[in-house]
């Protein structure tokens, strides 16, 4: 089961984001990537990949998301 997303998002003072308009899109952002994220994985399963190599890739995935406030290269 995918947890619901979280109550209180930190922001970068420590404080929690408070803003509706960022609050509402931070929850349809949480639901949308968790939905592609079952479908993704349901997909893998049904075609016979294992469920944990599938974890750890979704897990990679996740993993090497890049910073939009680092630089790269």
């Amino acid at each position: 089961m995918i947890p619901p997303p979280p109550t209180h998002w930190p922001g970068l003072d420590g404080n929690a984001v408070g803003c509706r308009e960022k609050l509402k899109m931070l929850a349809e952002n949480h639901a949308e990537v968790a939905q592609v994220l079952q479908d993704a994985f349901e997909d893998a399963i049904l075609m016979g990949v294992d469920e944990q190599a599938m974890r750890d890739v979704l897990a990679g995935i996740v993993a090497g998301l890049e910073s939009p406030k680092r630089p790269t290269g």
